[in-house]
């Protein structure tokens, strides 16, 4: 398997120009539109210039800039809510309020289709989930989380809207809570989330069920691109800001779990400090940013009319990274398969390298999912460009297999050399069942010996909230759930002939649903078991008891005598 690499995209000890580097870069490569859950355009082309900074929910103010691990997409297995690495870690209460406000609008605005991992993904730029969990029991941050003074120096410049009421600053306004809205913002949309009586920008129940109603507003639709980018973008009016956002998003949608409160990974970089505040809860305020050195016009006696010399002579100039890059090679990654709808567990990893097996870093290698198939890469993308690191490694993004079973390839090519080509297959395989549940009702069954069981079982196979429809199920009399072995009396199945069998195959239909045959009871009394196993293993007992007819009534029944009539006279 290939070796899992987590790296931060912005190193604390980055300059601002590296930094904004590792963002281009990372935004030329696995763009955030590979997150997007309808495949739609790329970020930023639905940008909504008429929104002012101070009519944001942030008031333009700076945000947390870490990125998630580019290749932790989880730990193998669990559902969306259970999987995922460290970074993917939400502290219990923060989480609670997420998913909370979510499933409150999803009944109150049904067309927002508003998902808790877009809060999520805000939560954490915003504060770095309440800087790390640090609520009391009641959601209620242990202490307020403040933005900078909103004064106009790098911010937009909001004279004080609540008299210092949630900011304490009288002059100006500041971002308030774990979802930092403004004061002004905060008195249009504050919720009472958590059911207490009270408003309060500083508590996460509160905060959330605000920010995802103010989300939600103008009728948008956040299933869609467009309608999640402009909400995004409402929030803070910044292209950073979005890609950041939708990062976070699609890192979440792979798999997020819950942590104990106050042990949350906290985030290092602001948007306003690139080398990191180092403490998300800190009382932020605008740094004074550098000078830039002096360039040609400013040096004394030049008056610009030299231009600085060309410090690589042309006959030196280095070759572009791509064209020294002879062949792609795969660092390890197998066969690629999944069942219909699942994530991949290991993506495709390749190394450009040299004729001498040097791996070659700074190169654009694009993957492509060729083939019949619906399969696409994590949010909907058929392709993504990756710059290799300095190994030469780049990762494509996480593999979703589709509806559409059946082997396709992963092609690998340098952007810049489309003759040097790597091809990965990949291959759907056939959904299986996780879970097999009752929906009849019913437990146990008894009945008498020689008689019929109650008629009516049924199941129903699904894969999390998915319906498997086609998938076979086995069923099978045993002696037991602890000792599951056949048994040659007892309860029994007929087959076409009216012949006693005790193990049928059975097919779920198109709604995941399998109804067992009706089941008799021979002349065997005592405790038995039925067992059904599904393709993929899982299987679900239940108990079958046969109890001894009642005995017959040993006193018989009088005949009545007929009694002589007397004739008449």
């Amino acid at each position: 398997m290939a070796a899992r690499i987590r790296r931060r995209l912005i190193r604390g000890a980055a300059t601002t120009a590296l930094a904004a580097a590792a963002m281009a870069a990372l935004s030329a490569s696995q763009a955030p539109a590979a997150f997007l859950a309808d495949g739609g355009d790329r970020p930023g082309d639905s940008q909504p210039d008429d929104i002012a900074l101070e009519d944001t929910a942030t008031g333009g103010s700076p945000y947390f800039t870490d990125l998630p691990p580019l290749n932790d997409s989880g730990d193998e297995g669990g559902s969306p809510d259970t999987q995922g690495g460290t970074e993917a870690g939400i502290p219990a209460t923060v989480l609670q309020a997420y998913k909370k406000a979510a499933n409150e609008l999803g009944r109150t605005r049904p067309g927002c289709n508003l998902e808790w991992q877009l809060l999520a993904a805000i939560g954490k730029v915003e504060s770095g989930h309440a800087r790390g969990g640090a609520v009391d029991a009641f959601g209620t941050t242990r202490s307020k989380i403040l933005g900078p003074v909103l004064n106009g120096d790098g911010f937009a410049s909001i004279t004080d809207t609540d008299h210092g009421a949630y900011d304490g600053d009288t002059t100006y306004d500041r971002a308030v809570g774990p979802m930092q809205f403004i004061p002004g913002t905060w008195d249009t949309w504050q919720a009472d989330g958590n059911a207490d009586g009270k408003k309060d920008p500083n508590n996460i129940f509160d905060a959330t069920l605000a920010a995802g109603s103010y989300l939600c507003a103008d009728g948008r639709d956040l299933g869609t691109t467009a309608g999640r980018e402009r909400a995004i973008l409402s929030y803070n009016n910044s292209q950073d800001y979005l890609s950041t956002v939708l990062y976070w998003y699609g890192y979440y949608k792979n798999g997020a779990h819950s942590i104990p409160d106050g042990t949350g990974t906290l985030p290092t970089h602001r948007s306003d400090e690139p080398s990191g505040s180092g403490d998300p809860g800190a009382d932020a305020s605008p740094k004074p940013k550098p000078k830039p050195s002096p360039g040609p016009s400013d040096t004394p006696g030049t008056g610009g009319s030299t231009p600085p010399a060309d410090p690589t002579p042309p006959s030196q100039t280095p070759t572009p990274p791509a064209l020294t890059v002879t062949r792609l090679q795969n660092t390890g990654t197998g066969r690629q398969s999944a069942p219909q709808g699942h994530m991949f567990a290991e993506p495709v990893t390749v190394k450009a390298a040299d004729a001498g097996g040097k791996g070659v870093g700074k190169v654009k290698v694009r993957f492509t999912i060729v083939g019949a198939t619906d399969a696409r890469f994590a949010g909907g993308a058929a392709d993504a460009t990756v710059t290799t690191a300095s190994g030469g490694t780049a990762t494509a993004p996480t593999l979703v297999a589709g509806e559409q079973t059946g082997t396709f390839t992963v092609r690998a090519t340098v952007v810049d050399r489309p003759t040097v080509t790597l091809d990965v297959a990949a291959t759907v395989t056939v959904r299986l069942a996780d879970a097999l549940t009752r929906v009849d009702g019913g437990e146990a069954l008894s009945t008498t010996e020689s008689t019929e069981f109650a008629p009516g079982l049924k199941f129903k196979a699904t894969d999390g909230d998915t319906p498997v429809a086609g998938t076979g199920v086995t069923a099978t009399i045993v002696t037991s759930a602890d000792t599951p072995d056949q048994v040659t009396a007892g309860p029994h199945f007929n087959d076409a002939d009216g012949t006693a069998v005790r193990s049928v195959t059975l097919t779920s239909d198109s709604a995941g649903l399998i109804a067992v045959p009706q089941l008799y009871a021979d002349a065997t009394t005592g405790s038995f078991a039925l067992r059904l196993t599904a393709d993929g293993g899982k299987t679900v007992y239940v108990t079958l008891t046969v109890t001894a007819a009642p005995a017959p009534d040993p006193t018989p029944t009088p005949t009545p005598t007929e009694t002589p009539q007397t004739p008449a006279p």
